[in-house]
């Protein structure tokens, strides 16, 4: 199996080599699953694959990956697997250019990129599914606060540039309880162009949009603050800098301060259980075809059930490939994928929220679309 990304500390390692017992356990059963079920590895219980699978994308899902390719290259160990973890952006470029079978992105594909897709993948066009659910988690490093909540309007301002202390008196109103120093404060902003910056500025947006004026997008709008690649480069830069704060998936936050995120009338953590909760209660993108399901995550909700600062990342491939093999290696890891198996390894190794069982009827339908052309 190849698997060009990077090592996670020891603790990822453990949960990734009970992965692949269970992998290799569920595989050894695996004439009792069915693809219909989605619990089999390769979604078949007979055929044996082979070939190259390559995809490109999200760093987010970087731990998800991991488990998933474990879980995968165990049922189907003919097929060659690898996935780099190179930013959400350049994924979709490089699938939309060719130069993969499928993209990890932490964004649904813009208007101008679905026509892409559909001159790469053909008339049928391509399918997105929301296969990786996690909470974006705001990230600091202040020492002294252990605790620290922010209301969207004073998160707005602190990375829109206009809040620059930590004391600032919008800090603490929001903290009436904490003793906040002067330090001044870094805003840690993705360098490269990225899903989780899509995001989080949508957050800011949709929450705090007469504070934030730069619309949702993905590659960071405005000057100052320090930039950082990746979802592991912002986690180092936020830990290596007094006073920086970030915003980073919640399961690679590490030892980092994770600030509370103001839901209505109280401040809430992320958690996978709020994470999936707002998605649950969101809508589908309109106009998109029956193979596309894309979500519009709901970031003004009230409730105190649900954590709005959420990432919603999805699979993308073509509905229709150019040889069969490679058709049927599609269908076969993204049935894995989506399976309470496959989740389940998601969340164990990366923190993230399994997608609901209607979710899971839904992608399943996509899934069994998947196809090869008749040429």
């Amino acid at each position: 199996m190849k698997l060009s990304t990077t090592t996670r500390a020891a603790a990822v390692s453990a949960s990734l080599a009970a992965v692949l017992a269970t992998a290799a356990c569920g595989a050894s059963n695996e004439d009792s699953s069915s693809s219909g079920s989605g619990s089999s590895a390769s979604g078949s219980s007979a055929a044996q694959l082979s070939g190259d699978l390559v995809g490109a994308g999200s760093s987010a899902q970087q731990a998800a990956m991991q488990a998933w390719a474990a879980g995968f290259n165990t049922a189907q160990p003919g097929v060659t697997f690898s996935y780099d973890p190179v930013g959400s952006g350049g994924g979709r470029e490089q699938f939309l250019a060719g130069g993969t079978d499928f993209a990890g992105s932490d964004s649904a594909l813009t208007d101008d990129e679905l026509a892409q897709a559909k001159e790469r993948c053909g008339d049928s066009g391509p399918f997105e599914l929301p296969n990786y659910i996690s909470a974006i988690a705001v990230v600091y490093n202040l020492d002294g606060v252990d605790d620290l909540n922010l209301s969207p309007a004073t998160l707005a301002g602190i990375f829109g540039g206009t809040i620059t202390t930590w004391n600032d008196p919008a800090i603490a109103a929001d903290n009436p309880d904490a003793t906040l120093p002067s330090t001044a404060i870094t805003p840690v902003h993705r360098g490269d162009k990225s899903g989780t910056t899509k995001n989080f500025t949508d957050y800011l947006d949709q929450a705090a949009g007469d504070v934030w004026t730069a619309g949702a997008v993905e590659e960071w709008p405005t000057a100052g603050g320090e930039a950082a690649n990746g979802t592991s480069g912002m986690v180092d830069a936020v830990g290596a800098g007094a006073g920086a704060i970030g915003y980073a998936d919640e399961s690679q936050a590490g030892d980092l301060g994770i600030a509370k995120i103001k839901v209505g009338d109280e401040f809430v953590a992320p958690s996978p259980e709020a994470a999936a909760a707002v998605v649950a209660n969101s809508d589908k993108v309109e106009g998109r075809s029956e193979y596309d399901l894309a979500v519009a995550v709901n970031r003004t909700t009230t409730s105190t059930d649900e954590y709005p600062i959420v990432l919603v990342s999805y699979h993308i491939g073509c509905v229709q490939y150019d040889d069969q093999a490679k058709a049927d290696a599609v269908k076969a890891f993204e049935s894995y994928v989506i399976s309470s198996d496959g989740q389940q390894a998601a969340a164990d190794n990366a923190g993230s929220s399994p997608i609901t069982d209607d979710a899971r009827s839904s992608a399943q339908t996509v899934i069994d679309a998947i196809t090869a052309s008749a040429g």
